[in-house]
């Protein structure tokens, strides 16, 4: 696992939508563990794979809502502050932060 950024603190792209995003992990939380009593009923194989599809469409859903956050909030404070200080590559930084990120989701 690649080590964390440290980013400055400011308030996060998410941060207005932060109780709804935990709600969303709680509840995908509670799947993980019904996967988990599922096995451990050996319950059969499909049912168990529906569900583990489920919980992977919720943290994908989870994941976009996220990059939708960071690009409209973090990749626009940082083309504003590019256009103020004259500087592209401060914009190119986060453009490619946000690409990577999206590469590590899709792999």
């Amino acid at each position: 696992m690649e080590a964390a950024v440290e980013h400055a603190a400011e308030p996060r792209g998410y941060a207005g939508d932060k109780e709804a995003y935990l709600r969303r992990l709680k509840r995908i939380e509670g799947q993980v563990r019904g996967i988990a009593r599922m096995v451990d009923e050996d319950q059969y194989c499909i049912d168990v794979l529906t569900q583990v599809s489920a919980v992977t469409k919720a943290l994908h859903a989870v994941s976009l809502g996220l990059v939708q956050d960071h690009i409209s909030h973090c990749v626009v404070s940082a083309a504003r502050e590019a256009d103020a200080a004259g500087d592209p590559r401060i914009v190119d930084a986060k453009v490619q932060e946000a690409t990577d990120a999206i590469g590590r989701l899709i792999r």
